[in-house]
């Protein structure tokens, strides 16, 4: 039987064509927006980079197009160090080491033995390499991360950089201006005088004698010595640099933080400031040669040189501002609002227009009735109003300074706003004039939704709701049943609805208000916004890149992948479908299915029903515990087991009869003897047979 499953796999692995749908991708920043921390070229072409939220991006043709990859991580990742186009091995925190051995087509999770944050890596060939890190952490592997073993370092301090020429002679440099150096491959460690207790970031060797480091206030060190000397040069900066990349002994760079990039010819002696035109914080910096280099940074910044630097190209794209609120009237029309920021779109996201124009006000909320009409709202009672699509923006008087928060119009008229202070405004007129109604209430109010001129709710601090019938001539407090602030709401008619808030609340009444339903998230996290299309199909966002889903009108949420760990704040579909959610970075994510990610396999495995699905496990990787989610569209008899590598069975999970439903199972080891690795899950339901990977990170 072990055997039959097993060649299952690999019969799954080596014959099958697997496309992987992505529910939610990025639109904002582009290619996207986690900040990037480490950079690594093999050559001109060939490179990696790697960040947050366990991103990799790799380009094989000079970052003209960078593509992400799979990680199998969400643990943000500090450094990576390639030795050709196909070996590579990147580090993060709580101790991930990850591992390919094909350009990153594949990559797999290595054991380092440490939960402490792992900030750099560098290895002489595919199987020497050395990982520092937190605590005085220093990791050494002669067989490509198979084996990882911890040195003595003789420090507790964090070791941020680190710099090998050959299998023997590295360098490593930390906080307090700890220089750590070893001859013989890192069996001792020797410490040496910096001459600084300046946090040092990042060092670069060129050979076993010539070498930078590079720190806080524009600390630049220099050695010719192997270290047994350094010596400081002059930077002409103050802010910090964090990373430094030598050609040779004489050229070299270092970018730090607000876009800085110096560049020298002379080993030191002089630097010269450039221009990469970016004020984003530049996290590394790699060169395949005097003329080819690329730098990464904040927000996904990637800045690239073919000219050693004279001129830098910026190969991401999109603002970084923070959105608040977003709204779609079909699936090609929409507006996003946030700090400073108005930026539309006409053709689904394809594109964003930045419609600011000296608009300075954080604006938190957004609606628009058709494509043409719609108003903004934010800090202070600032109001705008647009009536062609936002080819102009006009200032309207509130006749406030309190803060709104909350908008909703029904149509091109009528339009209702809520903020500080209870505050609740109401216009007939576009905005030409707004009116300030008596909420009954000195709480904030979060959200609003009206879903015709008479009949809308706000909901607020402390479990406020209020319900209106009459257009907000009255207001009449429901019962929430909750003390948490509701932060958003969303109805479909004047009687189903939906709102969300702190500690993962999400409230749901399908009779005006009168009475107020808690339901399951699934969360503790604060939820920020929400949105329904119809009765039965919503979503809400949250911090943490949080995307909760549901297709029967609450009974059941389910987690979504959204693919970022950035904060997201609103939310719009126009059908069960397509919609767009925004938030921290300027992070726009885009879906056009609903936001489910699933596997399509072609003619080689029988084609699967549309209506079965299994979800990715989250959160992946694990320890020690992970949500499966499935679903089933008839009454069938339901297995959903876990197995290892070898097709061993490792755990049943669901063994019986199940009626059409969706459904969430925890897979908890506490009780089994598991390594850190890849496991995975299998599906049988009728026909349907579906496999998915996940990985254990103890």
């Amino acid at each position: 039987m072990i055997r039959q499953i097993a060649l299952t796999f690999l019969f799954i692995i080596l014959y099958t064509s697997t496309i992987y749908s992505q529910g939610w991708f990025w639109q904002n920043p582009l290619p996207q927006g986690h900040s990037l921390y480490g950079i690594s070229c093999t050559d001109a072409n060939n490179g990696i980079a790697v960040g947050a939220y366990g991103t990799i991006l790799r380009t094989t043709d000079g970052g003209q197009n960078w593509a992400n990859q799979s990680s199998g991580t969400t643990n943000r990742l500090k450094g990576v160090s390639f030795t050709d186009s196909n070996n590579g091995t990147a580090v993060g925190y709580s101790g991930t080491i990850i591992r390919t051995t094909d350009g990153g087509e594949n990559w797999f999770s290595q054991a380092s033995g440490t939960n402490n944050v792992l900030f750099d890596v560098s290895f002489t060939d595919s199987y020497c390499g050395t990982a520092v890190g937190g605590e005085g952490t220093i990791l050494r592997t002669t067989d490509g991360g198979e084996n990882w073993f911890s040195q003595l370092s003789g420090t507790t301090k964090l070791l941020e950089g680190v710099s090998f020429t050959d299998s023997l002679n590295g360098t490593v440099a930390g906080t307090r201006g700890t220089i750590l150096r070893t001859t013989d491959g890192g069996q001792n460690w020797a410490n040496q005088s910096s001459g600084t207790t300046n946090r040092l970031k990042g060092v670069y060797f060129t050979d076993s004698n010539n070498g930078i480091a590079v720190g806080w206030y524009g600390t630049i060190l220099r050695t010719t010595n192997g270290g047994t000397t350094w010596a400081f040069q002059t930077s002409g900066t103050n802010y910090d640099l964090f990373s430094a990349y030598f050609e040779d002994n004489n050229t070299g760079w270092v970018v730090g933080a607000v876009g800085i990039i110096l560049k020298t010819t002379d080993g030191g002696a002089t630097w010269t400031s450039q221009s990469g035109e970016t004020s984003n914080y530049l996290n590394g910096v790699f060169f395949s040669d005097t003329n080819n280099g690329t730098a990464v940074g904040y927000g996904g910044t990637i800045i690239r040189t073919t000219d050693g630097g004279q001129n830098w190209i910026s190969q991401s794209s999109g603002p970084l501002y923070t959105l608040q609120g977003v709204s779609f009237t079909d699936e090609n029309n929409g507006t996003a609002v946030g700090s400073g920021a108005i930026l539309r779109t006409t053709d689904g996201g394809v594109n964003w227009i930045d419609q600011s124009n000296g608009i300075s006000s954080l604006l938190e909320g957004v609606s628009f009735t058709d494509s043409d009409n719609g108003t903004a709202v934010g800090r202070f009672g600032s109001i705008y109003r647009t009536t062609n699509g936002g080819g102009n923006w006009i200032s309207q008087t509130s006749g406030i300074t309190y803060d709104l928060r909350g908008v909703s119009f029904t149509n091109a008229n009528n339009g209702t706003a809520c903020g500080e202070r209870g505050t609740i405004l109401r216009t007939t007129d576009g905005g030409d004039n707004w009116i300030s109604q008596a909420s009954g209430t000195l709480n904030y109010l979060w959200g609003v939704s009206f879903t015709d001129s008479d009949n809308g709710t706000v909901v607020g601090e402390e479990g406020t709701i209020f319900r209106t019938t009459n257009g907000g001539q009255s207001w009449i407090s429901q019962s929430s049943g909750t003390i948490y602030d509701l932060r958003g709401v969303s109805f479909t008619d004047a009687i189903k609805g939906t709102a969300c808030g702190e500690e993962g609340t999400i409230l749901r009444t399908t009779d005006g208000g009168d009475n107020w339903i808690s339901q399951t998230s699934g969360t503790t996290y604060s939820l920020l916004e929400v949105f329904f299309t119809d009765s039965k199909n919503g979503t809400v966002v949250g911090p943490g890149g949080t995307i909760l889903r549901t297709t029967n009108g609450g009974d059941n949420w389910y987690i979504q992948s959204s693919g970022t760990g950035s904060a997201l704040m609103g939310v719009s579909f126009t059908d069960s479908k397509n919609g767009t959610v925004v938030g921290r970075g300027g992070t726009i994510l885009r879906t056009t299915n609903g936001g489910v990610t699933f596997v399509e396999d072609d003619n080689t495995i029988p084609s699967q029903p549309t209506d079965f699905l299994l979800s990715q496990n989250y959160p992946n990787p694990f320890n020690p515990t992970t949500k499966i989610q499935y679903a089933v569209s008839s009454r069938q008899f339901v297995s959903l087991k876990v197995y290892d590598v070898l097709g061993n069975e490792i755990a049943t999970l669901v063994n019986e009869e199940k009626p059409a439903g969706e459904y969430s199972v925890e897979f908890r080891i506490d009780n089994l003897e598991l390594t850190s690795g890849i496991y995975f899950y299998q599906l049988r339901a009728g026909n349907y047979i579906e496999t998915r990977k996940m990985v254990l990170l103890k």
